[in-house]
């Protein structure tokens, strides 16, 4: 999972850190800490791709750090 870009915020809607990878659509986790949404994103992350992977949808090339206008 370290290939792809995660970017972390914090939401204080919900008052969590929000962690999201961008390449992968709706990989989207939340943590107390910055850590722990890391660890929670890498875990949807991982299902996501395995997932992919038995459904046979095409897998994104992890592009490193996304840029946005």
């Amino acid at each position: 999972m370290n290939r792809y870009e995660v970017i972390i915020y914090w939401s204080q809607a919900d008052g969590v850190f929000i962690a999201e990878i961008p390449e992968l659509a709706g990989c989207v986790a939340h943590g107390e800490t910055q850590d722990e949404a890391l660890h929670e994103v890498n875990i949807v992350g991982k299902e996501w791709l395995d997932l992919a992977t038995e459904k046979g949808w095409q897998i994104p090339e992890p592009r490193g750090r996304v840029l946005y206008a």
